[in-house]
């Protein structure tokens, strides 16, 4: 008899039939054990979440602002170009010889000549308000003021490009400067793309840091219950039922971190609202946060519950094989 009890010592129940039902019961039992355990232990929890929520705050950031240069960039009304101002006196024939040159390139879209007597009808009719101003203008005995060429360039020109046509200009007879009209938007083209290659890199860094703090506290509330966990693989518990309280624990510590981010991002909007109205204002552009919306959050919880469940199959992975192997 005692050979015999010592022969079975360690033998598992075999598992009993699945059943939908008991299915369900086991996943309600997985929350209300999961829920219990974070509310008992709420400090720590609110740790994890804070940490889960700054690593989940600075890509979604980095994201929102990328959205917000390109609806800024595609807002943006007219193309880029140059302004040629030549010097004052300039012949007639030396404009036109500018501008059969302008077009003969390929990326000039379109030139639009304002001469100097109309510079000077257009100056005095924005200016005849100031009675005294347009009573000197007309007494000079020559017109001060010069002609220009306002050049469209083609959509896709690069600020390279614009450079190289600008360096042609400045030394013909007669252009006294050549002007490259809003650079910043290519800048600001340039600054979308470091944003957007940033935010992938911090991304991917504070994912992983994500899942290693969700997998350390998994990995602690596992060490809590080896005890318990050794009983259930004995009783016959498969491996998806001892894990499952844990993969629940890995969603609500990705949900809540996702929380904890959406909660730092409404601040973080909230506190630049002013600065960045008075520094739009300026420009005549309407202050209007793009993405932070439904889909935006949704989003955010989904990527945090995700990481959770990552960081949680990766603590239980390695920790219930050597449950179950003592068991057995």
């Amino acid at each position: 008899m005692a050979g015999k009890s010592s022969a079975n010592r360690g033998k598992r129940w075999p598992a009993p039939a699945f059943r939908l039902s008991d299915w369900f019961s086991d996943h309600r039992r997985a929350i209300a054990e999961t829920f219990e355990f974070v509310s008992l232990r709420l400090g720590s929890s609110l740790f994890v979440w804070l940490l889960v929520g700054i690593a989940l705050a600075l890509p979604a950031a980095l994201r929102l602002a990328q959205q917000n240069f390109v609806a800024l960039d595609d807002g943006w009304q007219g193309q880029p170009g140059l302004t040629v101002y030549f010097t004052v006196g300039t012949e007639p024939d030396n404009v036109a010889g500018v501008q059969a040159q302008l077009r003969q390139s390929s990326s000039v879209a379109a030139i639009q000549l304002t001469d100097a007597e109309q510079a000077l009808q257009e100056f005095m009719a924005a200016s005849a308000d100031s009675s005294s101003l347009t009573a000197a203008l007309v007494r000079l005995p020559e017109n001060p003021l010069p002609a220009t060429l306002q050049v469209s360039v083609v959509s896709d020109a690069s600020l390279e490009e614009l450079g190289a046509l600008r360096e042609q200009l400045v030394g013909l007879d007669g252009v006294d400067e050549v002007v490259i009209e809003r650079t910043w938007l290519e800048l600001l083209r340039n600054l979308t793309q470091l944003v957007e290659r940033l935010g992938l890199i911090l991304g991917v860094l504070f994912a992983l840091g994500a899942v290693l703090v969700t997998a350390a506290s998994v990995r602690l509330a596992i060490e809590s219950r080896l005890e318990e966990l050794r009983v259930l693989s004995l009783v016959g518990a498969t491996r998806a039922q001892i894990r499952r309280p844990f993969l629940y624990f890995g969603v609500f510590y990705g949900l809540g971190g996702a929380v904890v981010a959406a909660m730092l991002l409404a601040i973080t909007l909230t506190a630049i609202e002013a600065p960045l109205t008075a520094l739009l204002g300026s420009y005549d552009i309407p202050v209007h946060v793009h993405g932070f919306g439904v889909v935006f959050l949704l989003t955010l919880l989904g990527v945090g519950m995700g990481l959770g469940v990552i960081g949680a199959l990766v603590a239980v992975r390695q920790r219930i094989r050597g449950v179950q192997e003592m068991a057995d």
